[in-house]
């Protein structure tokens, strides 16, 4: 007959012959796992911010994690595809992408900023010493976008100023991807390109923002800029913030010990989280793909629009 105390003296047995719980059993299969981050930044900067937070990652998790500074948006979501990415953090877009696409991953957490909100939005800086005062004064110019895989630097401007009545690939002389959020502001501030898409959260906390509190924004000239020195000249609706993002087929002991240690990432190891952001978000919070459900409807509509053009 089994009975707890025979269960108690079964569980004790293992422990003194050394073998290891069932809830350790995903450490033989992955000894190791990769946190993969989308550019949002030039590679140093990335690796900078986010390797606090693949060492936090080690400890709670218990096997080491490694970062992975991704190339282009393209590669987080087919290295997730091929299961060689374990923990990644996308753009609402990439991950609406990777879903789309059939890449089996599942949200498990975005930032809450300093205005409260899971979300930001997209906007066009031009420079403030320009005549450009709307989007209207930029009929025949070139736009800096950032990437096909990123919201707030393509596919959110496409699909938010064609609703405005502005469709990019016929509007602006040319748009050009620069890499990555900072290679377009920059090369809005030196004159490359006449507008530059990048993701805003508030006056306060941007790209344009945390580049300028690194001194690295600087003019054709040479001279640093200022914020006062750009100007806003559109701005999407609300977006939801890009998730840290887990594959599916990782055991559910492993997702949830992954998903636990996020979820205490911001009291536990503060300075890491606080890294992350420069200190401007407030915390965590669990998303589900239900969420994300108005990017992918928005990419729909963007691949839509871009067979008939």
């Amino acid at each position: 007959m089994i009975t707890r105390r025979n269960l108690a003296a079964a569980a004790a047995a293992l422990a003194v012959l050394g073998l290891p719980a069932a809830a350790e059993d995903w450490k033989a299969k992955y000894p190791e796992l990769t946190l993969a981050i989308v550019p949002q930044e030039n590679a140093s900067g990335t690796t900078d911010r986010y390797t606090p937070l693949a060492d936090y990652l080690t400890q709670t998790v218990g096997v080491p994690v490694k970062l992975r500074v991704a190339s282009d948006y393209a590669a987080v979501i087919e290295g997730q595809r091929a299961g060689n990415i374990h923990v990644a953090f996308h753009g609402p877009a990439s991950f609406a992408r990777a879903v789309m696409t059939g890449v089996k991953v599942e949200p498990i957490v975005t930032q809450i900023h300093e205005t409260g909100a899971a979300g930001y939005y997209s906007v066009v800086y031009v420079l403030a010493s320009s005549p450009y005062k709307s989007v209207a004064d930029l009929k025949g110019k070139a736009l800096g976008l950032v990437d096909p895989n990123s919201t707030s630097g393509n596919q959110a401007p496409r699909f938010f100023l064609k609703r405005a009545g502005y469709d990019v690939d016929k509007f602006f002389s040319k748009a050009v991807f620069t890499g990555s959020h900072e290679n377009a502001v920059l090369a809005l501030a030196q004159g490359t390109v006449d507008a530059a898409a990048n993701f805003w959260n508030s006056e306060t906390d941007s790209n344009l923002t945390r580049m300028l509190t690194k001194g690295i924004v600087k003019n054709a000239d040479g001279a640093p800029m200022k914020q006062s020195d750009f100007r806003i000249v559109f701005k999407s609706d609300f977006l939801p913030e890009g998730p840290f993002a887990v594959l599916a087929s990782l055991p559910e002991d492993l997702k949830a010990k992954i998903r636990q240690a996020f979820l205490d990432l911001p009291k536990a190891d503060t300075a890491a989280f606080d890294r992350l952001s420069d200190g401007k978000d407030l915390g965590l919070t669990p998303m589900t793909l239900k969420d994300y459900q108005p990017i992918i409807d928005m990419l729909k509509a963007n691949d839509e629009q871009r067979k008939h053009s």
